[in-house]
């Protein structure tokens, strides 16, 4: 049995049968994430939603108060008096017809891609390419919108984009195993209520089904929902 697979095998075996409070849980995924990189801790939610009808797919963005972590490169395709503004803001990457052209390509060297309304009809031709890769802007995630300052600023500070699944399950990250447990517990919440917010009216039943947390390269540790409904 090669090293990887022991280790994989000795961090499976250190989770508990069962479910745990998301603070326990967040303890056990901290101290399994024993790769030599820093690990992103995650989150999955299953909810009691399908993803199937429009009016229960669920899409948002939470700002995370303690950030991500990593650093986010976030470009903006805008007209020319919007570009002061995104360039300010703290921007990596500024443009129009240069900007569409190098996503034509696949050149997405960005992280989040923010456009004015007024340009949405030229980027719809490259989702094919943005769609698979989730970074086609939408307005329900604050990617598409006449605030570009603001996006752009709300970018750069750390924020968990989120969307349904296949079977209502989302995914999303909430820092990375080297922050303190106070701010993985502090990012976990403002996502949570984030995704709370989001909940269809249309929804019926339990809506929060079930959860867990996992590093990178760490098992999913299951979380205990009932106080968190």
């Amino acid at each position: 049995m090669s090293k990887s697979s022991k280790r994989i095998t000795e961090l499976r075996s250190s989770v508990a049968a069962g479910e745990l409070p998301v603070a326990e849980a967040m303890e056990l995924v901290k101290k399994n994430a024993t790769a030599k990189f820093d690990e992103t801790v995650e989150v999955a939610i299953s909810l009691g939603v399908d993803p199937r009808k429009s009016d229960q797919m669920i899409r948002g963005v939470a700002a995370l108060p303690a950030g991500t972590g990593k650093q986010v490169r976030v470009a903006v395709i805008c007209e020319n008096d919007k570009a002061d503004a995104a360039t300010e803001a703290g921007a990596d990457l500024v443009g129009f017809e240069d900007l569409l052209n190098q996503i034509g390509k696949g050149q997405l060297e960005f992280d989040t891609l923010i456009a004015e309304p007024a340009v949405m009809s030229r980027l719809a031709k490259h989702g094919k390419i943005l769609g698979p890769k989730g970074l086609m802007p939408n307005p329900k995630s604050g990617t598409v919108t006449n605030d570009i300052g603001g996006a752009v600023k709300r970018a750069k500070a750390g924020q968990a984009t989120y969307r349904t699944e296949r079977g209502g399950v989302v995914h999303a990250p909430i820092g990375l195993a080297s922050f303190s447990s106070e701010d993985l517990m502090a990012n976990f919440t403002a996502l949570l209520d984030s995704i709370r917010k989001a909940k269809p009216a249309v929804a019926k039943g339990q809506y929060l089904v079930k959860a867990s947390l996992s590093s990178t390269m760490g098992p999913a540790v299951p979380i205990d929902v009932a106080p968190l409904r």
